[in-house]
């Protein structure tokens, strides 16, 4: 992220969407693959690990950094301490871990929740519906990323992010209570949901590159991934948690609590005289 935002200044959050879109088409891919009949187990971790391979030489040999480098700097424990000190850092943070508290064990469990709903209204062959219904929810995630991007290139970031998040968070309050009402209903919301879940995602890192101390841009970036992605251990193991006791119903709301901060974050954010760094002063 920090090395493709070297390329931009203007659309900046639309590049790193487009490339937070990428990673979504490759987390749904396996789920059409499984709604066709799955593949050998040998063949799957074959073609990954020559696509990755492809994927490290592509970019050791084929990269170069753009014309807007970020200063040099030898990485310090002690900055890590001081971006977290930074309102808009600390914000843009706070907002991600929200987001993220949400994203993964949506992405997680929605195979499973399709699964149980489908079967629920005597779907023939839930399983492969399933699976096919889980690529489209995630995968409608990557044009989710583009439209975050462009919109918050034009708009202001911290009103994109927390518009997608008060959608999401909303749709996974709502979605496990529609399981027995009509199919449609439940199709269309799961759509908005994989939609919005994603949409905000590149925003926040992208907020972390107008608004960290210039020299330690990476440092702000990767400290807010890994902890981000630190907390999706939680909900992903604890939806099934609660599906197995209260049922689907309330395993989703779980999530809720993610978006809530994450749009508490992002209006706090907005109100700063840092938000003048951000998407060209649109905050």
């Amino acid at each position: 992220m920090k090395a493709m935002s070297t390329w931009f200044r203007a659309g900046r959050g639309t590049a790193l969407g487009v490339m937070v879109g990428a990673l979504t088409i490759g987390s749904a891919l396996p789920h059409l693959v499984n709604g066709f009949g799955g593949l050998d187990w040998q063949m799957v971790i074959l073609a990954t690990s020559v696509l990755t391979f492809a994927g490290g030489v592509s970019a050791l040999v084929g990269f170069q950094e753009g014309p807007f480098r970020f200063p040099a700097a030898v990485f310090s424990p002690r900055q890590v301490v001081q971006l977290s000190r930074d309102p808009a850092v600390r914000l843009a943070s706070i907002g991600y871990f929200g987001h993220m508290w949400e994203l993964y064990a949506m992405w997680a469990w929605f195979a499973a929740f399709a699964v149980d709903t489908l079967a629920l209204h005597d779907v023939k062959d839930p399983g492969n519906v399933a699976s096919m219904l889980t690529f489209a929810v995630i995968g409608v995630g990557a044009i989710g990323c583009l439209v975050g991007g462009i919109l918050g290139d034009r708009w202001g970031r911290t009103k994109v992010t927390a518009s997608a998040m008060a959608i999401s968070g909303l749709c996974a309050l709502v979605i496990g209570f529609l399981r027995s009402g009509p199919l449609a209903l439940l199709i269309l919301v799961a759509l908005v949901w994989g939609f919005t879940v994603v949409a905000d995602s590149a925003q926040f890192s992208t907020i972390v590159t107008e608004t960290a101390d210039q020299s330690y841009v990476g440092t702000g970036v990767t400290m807010q991934l890994a902890i981000g992605f630190t907390l999706t251990v939680a909900t992903i193991w604890l939806v099934p948690v609660i599906r197995d006791g209260p049922g689907w119903m309330w395993a989703f709301v779980l999530l809720v609590p993610g978006p809530v901060i994450g749009v508490a974050a992002m209006l706090r954010l907005k109100s700063l005289p840092e938000a003048k760094l951000i998407a060209g002063g649109r905050g």
